[in-house]
């Protein structure tokens, strides 16, 4: 077990490899990989741990302080083990090494995803957490699926892409911290730090600005649907929010659906969503397109001391 080395090419291929295959509902890519371990804020203290066997990697864990937290405290712990490499004590090795650097950092909550499959969901609390919220994955079929059409846009709304702000994204960042701050969740998030925001979002590799809509009044940006995308066929969807100020005006809903239209049209096959179990509203935008449930992830947490 030891700290991923960013610059070495079999460690971010090894490290994605695992994560797609134990989590594929999600997109990982080596370089996606290294953003997150090179571009996080250094508050985070952020760690990536791998472990292996013969020189594979077999397992990874990611590692960081939530300190965008409005709760000091508060830290996450996520652990995946490649599928046919699983009961040889890497997941134990990783958890307990992370669990370790945590609380010499001083957290005493930790949170982490977990499949709710039965191995997984064993494997949890074996080592002591407790089940929380629930989220569930979606897929959308956008080869052969059938998008709803596209409708009117409403009077005195705009629709741009993220490609629009390039110069200036600083109105995209308030409303990002204006949205995330209302998410459903048991960890409540407060951005406010433009620089951190342009080093870990707006510059993240995946984030496909031209697949990115944005619902535009007044010259200002009121909803947003962000899609992260391979460069091939798969498409998920980082974040879709509206300020508080518009909401009930379907612009979130009218967002996503025309960046799938972009997202079909160019060439993408398959699109990924997904979406704390309590927000209601979401989910059932996200049926209305033609989602499908595909997998369902709870947010674990154990305290510390």
């Amino acid at each position: 077990m030891r700290d991923l080395r960013p610059d070495v090419p079999a460690d971010t291929e090894g490290f994605a490899r695992v994560r797609r295959l134990a989590l594929p509902y999600i997109l990982f890519t080596p370089e996606s990989v290294r953003h997150v371990l090179t571009r996080s804020h250094p508050d985070a203290k952020f760690r990536s741990l791998v472990a292996e066997e013969d020189g594979e990697v077999i397992g990874t864990a990611q590692v960081a302080l939530a300190h965008e937290s409005t709760e000091p405290g508060q830290a996450y712990v996520n652990v995946h083990v490649h599928p046919e490499r699983t009961g040889r004590g890497a997941g134990h090795l990783l958890v307990a090494t992370a669990e370790e650097y945590l609380a010499s950092l001083g957290a005493t909550r930790l949170y982490s995803w977990v499949l709710d499959e039965p191995a997984s969901v064993r494997f949890a609390e074996r080592h002591g957490y407790r089940a929380g919220r629930p989220a569930r994955f979606l897929r959308l079929d956008l080869a052969h699926g059938t998008l709803p059409p596209l409708p009117e846009t409403p009077a005195g709304v705009e629709l741009r892409t993220a490609a629009d702000f390039a110069a200036d994204p600083r109105p995209l960042f308030e409303l990002d911290a204006e949205t995330v701050a209302d998410e459903p969740g048991e960890v409540t998030i407060a951005y406010s730090d433009y620089e951190a925001w342009l080093a870990e979002t707006w510059e993240h590799p995946l984030l496909d600005l031209d697949l990115t809509v944005v619902a535009v009044v007044d010259g200002r940006p009121v909803a947003f649907s962000v899609a992260y995308s391979d460069g091939a066929t798969r498409y998920f969807t980082a974040m879709t929010g509206t300020s508080r100020a518009h909401r009930g005006r379907g612009l979130a809903k009218l967002a996503k659906l025309h960046s799938l239209h972009r997202a079909r049209a160019a060439g993408h096959t398959e699109a990924f969503t997904g979406n704390d179990a309590g927000n209601g509203p979401m989910i059932a935008i996200n049926k209305w397109l033609g989602y499908e449930f595909c997998a369902t992830e709870v947010r674990y947490v154990r305290e510390l001391g």
